[in-house]
């Protein structure tokens, strides 16, 4: 069952990949979900969105990379026995920290980094894939027998394994946060989608089949560290591999989720939605180290959360609120907008099915995971009395708008950042 859903995790991000296809190219805007929810819907579910990002998806996220990194990292020195929590928390803190400096200081090496680590995701798991198909080609079949005993038919917990499936996917859409950054984004944006994401669902496919070759489904589902087991098992004196592949595939990860992510609070910012000292960028560096900072102490804070699949929970769910709504304003821009140039044109059954893909998804936890996917819809609702406080007032004391000038004149100054346009200038 867990590669039944693993599969279908791959194709309906690819569904979705598409369907944003259509946005990105429609609206070549850097932002992603928050421009396409504003051009279809208004400033406050576009707000809304960007409320969710700031609070819980997009630290939330680079909290687990860390905590994931640090694991692996970590596991090859605590032999026999899991990592101190302390400890992991510790190493992801640094290195949280450490990416922000790199992204902070020079946007060439942050892409610089991401490219080299993703040899190394790829690396790995093709050790994965390699060392499956020669276990199973001597034949060791015995893992694949009776591979539906013990599958759960209970639909939120079904539901749930897709979030946590969803979530190994999850980055399809970051490069739609920069599409202002992008040479060519009518051809390079779709262009990457298509090639990117059946690419990843195949290998990702692939890996978790040669797991279950290996493995027992109780080695897998106890273990800490799923290729570290894997490697120890298969990959003899050569098991360091994993832990380390890993760990520099996470760490790039990581490092795409703080280089999008500190672009979305900058347009928001840009646009008025956010403190306007989160729109600047560096004097001299040319990035946006207010945004970046912000993130990372956003991302530091949720480290102290011990439990990481309530963090997924969180995530997921905001995530998929959103994605499902950026589809359906995609549906909604067809019929308010039916004339506006759409360079890539999806067929109508592809969002409609997303759509409602994504529906199950976001309705469905709060029959299964009641209090987790309350404490994330009142987390999304509260942003609505914050939208009206602090964006859709305009009259506000004066002494709130000192105040605000005086913070925003620090961080300018402490940062050493000018707003983009007077840079421009």
């Amino acid at each position: 069952m867990a590669l039944v859903v693993w599969a279908s995790c791959g194709i309906i991000s690819m569904v979705g990949a598409v369907c944003y296809a259509e946005l990105g190219t429609m609206i070549p805007k850097s932002g992603g979900d928050y421009a396409y929810i504003f051009a279809a819907f208004g400033p406050l579910p576009a707000f809304l969105f960007l409320w969710v990002a700031l609070l819980i998806i997009q630290p939330t996220s680079n909290a687990i990379a860390g905590i994931t990194f640090a694991k692996y990292i970590l596991e090859p020195i605590y032999l026999g026995c899991p990592p101190p929590d302390n400890a992991v928390r510790l190493v992801a803190a640094v290195v949280i920290c450490l990416l922000t400096f790199i992204n902070c200081y020079n946007v060439k090496w942050a892409t610089s980094v991401q490219d080299s680590l993703m040899f190394a995701k790829v690396i790995a798991l093709v050790i994965i894939i390699i060392a499956g198909i020669v276990h199973l080609a001597q034949g060791h079949t015995y893992n694949l027998q009776n591979m539906f005993e013990g599958t759960t038919q209970d639909p939120g917990r079904i539901c749930l394994s897709f979030y946590s499936g969803l979530f190994s996917f999850a980055g399809w859409n970051y490069l739609n946060f920069v599409t202002e950054e992008l040479k060519n984004p009518f051809r390079n944006l779709p262009f990457a989608i298509y090639i990117s994401l059946p690419l990843v669902t195949v290998i990702y496919l692939l890996a978790n089949v040669a797991y279950f070759v290996v493995l027992t489904a109780d080695e897998v589902v106890s273990s800490n560290a799923v290729a570290v087991t894997f490697g120890e098992r298969i990959l003899g004196v050569m098991s360091w591999i994993m832990p380390v592949s890993v760990a520099l595939s996470t760490f790039g990860g990581l490092n795409g989720g703080i280089f999008a992510s500190s672009r979305l609070f900058f347009v928001g910012a840009r646009q008025g939605h956010l403190p306007s000292c989160l729109a600047m960028i560096n004097v001299s560096h040319f990035t946006p180290a207010p945004s970046l900072i912000f993130l990372c102490l956003l991302s530091l804070l949720y480290l102290t959360n011990t439990d990481v699949f309530v963090l997924i929970t969180y995530t997921a769910f905001s995530e998929a609120t959103f994605i499902m709504l950026s589809v359906g304003g995609l549906l909604w821009l067809r019929v308010k907008q039916p004339d506006t140039k759409r360079p890539i044109k999806v067929n109508i059954v592809l969002p409609v099915l997303f759509f409602l893909i994504s529906l199950f998804l976001v309705v469905l936890p709060f029959f299964s995971e009641p209090l987790e996917t309350s404490i994330g819809a009142g987390i999304m609702l509260s942003g609505i009395p914050v939208y009206f406080l602090t964006i859709y007032w305009k009259d506000k004391p004066r002494g709130y708008q000192r105040t605000i000038h005086v913070f925003t004149e620090y961080v300018q100054k402490a940062l050493y950042s000018v707003p983009q346009e007077a840079k421009e200038d």
